[in-house]
């Protein structure tokens, strides 16, 4: 994290790793806030004492990994002079390992394209959601997000 890129600039990082977010530690109390929020209150989340004897313990949710993208992100690419930012959509989404409660998560963000939209700019990146101590990760996402200056 740096300093801000100029909006017209952006097109310079692409194909570049622009980020890594400091580690959060993915607990009991967020996933369980997470299966209010989405009604998904699958045993494997919620109940730590059969997830304990059946599995090893509790999981957070795929979703909920996923929706951490946000928060992770938070100023790994900071462009100056951008108004709003619109979710577009995501081109690929691939969860390929559980987060265990009580593990540590962290995202890098790599920017793979940065075209002119809608008189704003069409951004697509990867964010992958790493586990610490563990070779592969949570979660693999390929976003598209429009800015506008």
């Amino acid at each position: 994290m740096g300093d801000a890129i100029a909006f017209n600039e952006v097109g310079t990082l692409v194909g570049q790793e622009v980020g890594v977010s400091d580690w959060v530690q993915i607990d009991q109390d967020r996933v369980n806030k997470f299966a209010d929020a989405t009604g998904d209150h699958q045993w494997i989340h919620v109940d730590v004492e059969r997830a304990t004897k059946e599995i090893g313990g509790t999981i957070a949710h795929g979703y909920l990994t996923l929706s951490l993208i946000p928060l992770l992100s938070i100023g790994l690419m900071d462009i100056a002079g951008v108004t709003r930012a619109l979710n577009y959509g995501s081109n690929k989404v691939r969860f390929i390992n559980m987060v265990r409660v009580g593990k540590k998560v962290r995202l890098r963000q790599k920017l793979l394209s940065a075209e002119p939209k809608s008189g704003g700019l069409q951004l697509i990146n990867e964010f992958t959601i790493e586990i610490e101590g563990e070779d592969r990760p949570a979660c693999v996402a390929e976003t598209i997000t429009v800015i506008y200056p």
